[in-house]
């Protein structure tokens, strides 16, 4: 294991659509629903959340070859009242269902000014933070809750029951400042950067997880053997129990440790989620509440920095950041990750993902 930066490819995301979106209907997706899932897989990519990105094609692919993943499955709307909704993904693609959900929420909040929408039958959505933009797009507050498979102890537990389920929300920015954007495991750290380090041969720091012996590792393989460590103790395990009772006992989908993890071959995942859109002009004025917004953000920013800090940033703007940097440089790649996505195209008969050489590749911290 190392901490050394391993040379890096970059790839035009432009390039890593198009490429992802031959794969998946290679793999007998539907067109439609592959040019929206290879969105945004990429659209994790350009914002630095790379442990759920284009990577994960290997392992959703797995998962429709083992028949316990339906590539051609697509999502279908119930309406229960004005301002609610559920989907059924039928074990489709996470990312088609949430889409369709939010997509709902949107609709009945434009009318109702807030739109609920309960997801069930579904699978991996990826980064929660795009269904977050979907809304903003739209000029909607969001919440979005999922649940996942087990990889967390309760508190005071010492075996994997809960899962690393993000709770994500957001808000309209106004007009100077930049969007609220929160997207965050209820664990000390995401589950993917594990298998992302596994993936490059890196360690992780040792607060992250434990081994199956209960013991701190900064080895990622010994870490997927354990458990994920909850953040905050207690707050983080109820958390992530939260996003259990939201999402999968609330949707009729499975919980209480019965989600399958998406690199589990062996039989269906049955995540569910749970969407709401929020009119932010409900109880003012939008130019009230963008002025709010600006004003929050400039406190936010503004604020007496610590010690060693250079810069205050408002939640998800590191990631816009990133977003920006990389739509011009590329997405960096390992040559583990590349070797891995050129298997998959390899096999449906696709052309090799194009990148730039190591050389060309540039540096640079936000």
């Amino acid at each position: 294991m190392t901490n050394e930066q391993p040379p890096m490819h970059h790839v035009d995301a432009s390039d890593a659509r198009t490429f992802v979106e031959r794969i998946l209907v290679g793999n007998r997706v539907p067109k439609d629903n592959a040019t929206i899932v290879a969105k945004y897989l990429v659209e994790a990519d350009l914002r630095g959340v790379d442990t759920h990105g284009m990577n994960r094609i290997p392992s959703y692919m797995a998962r429709i070859r083992e028949g316990v993943l339906d590539a051609g499955a697509s999502p279908t709307l119930r309406q229960i009242t004005p301002a609610v909704a559920q989907v059924d993904g039928h074990n489709g693609f996470g990312f088609l269902a949430a889409n369709k959900g939010m997509a709902a929420a949107i609709d009945m909040a434009r009318t109702m000014g807030i739109g609920m929408v309960s997801v069930k039958h579904s699978n991996h959505f990826g980064m929660s933070a795009w269904v977050v933009q979907q809304a903003l797009d739209a000029g909607m507050m969001s919440l979005v809750f999922t649940n996942s498979s087990p990889a967390l102890p309760v508190w005071g537990g010492k075996s994997k029951l809960m899962g690393v389920s993000p709770i994500a929300c957001g808000a309209p920015a106004g007009e100077t400042g930049r969007p609220f954007i929160m997207d965050m495991a209820p664990s000390v750290a995401a589950r993917g950067k594990i298998y992302k380090a596994l993936r490059r041969g890196e360690k992780i720091p040792e607060d992250w997880a434990l081994d199956k012996n209960g013991q701190r590792t900064d080895d990622p393989d010994q870490a997927l053997q354990g458990v994920m460590l909850p953040m905050g103790g207690p707050k983080g395990s109820a958390i992530a129990i939260m996003m259990d009772v939201f999402s999968g006992v609330l949707s009729g989908s499975a919980f209480a440790g019965h989600v399958t993890n998406p690199y589990d071959a062996s039989k269906p995942a049955d995540v569910g989620h749970f969407l709401v859109a929020i009119k932010p002009d409900l109880f003012m004025g939008i130019d009230a509440f963008k002025s709010r917004m600006d004003y929050l953000y400039q406190r936010v920013t503004g604020a007496d920095k610590m010690a060693g800090v250079d810069r205050i940033y408002m939640p998800g703007e590191i990631e816009d950041l990133h977003k920006e940097k990389r739509l011009q440089e590329g997405i960096p790649l390992v040559d583990a990750e590349i070797l891995a996505l050129n298997n998959e195209a390899q096999r449906v008969g696709v052309a090799p993902i194009k990148t730039s050489p190591p050389a060309t590749a540039r540096r640079s911290r936000l």
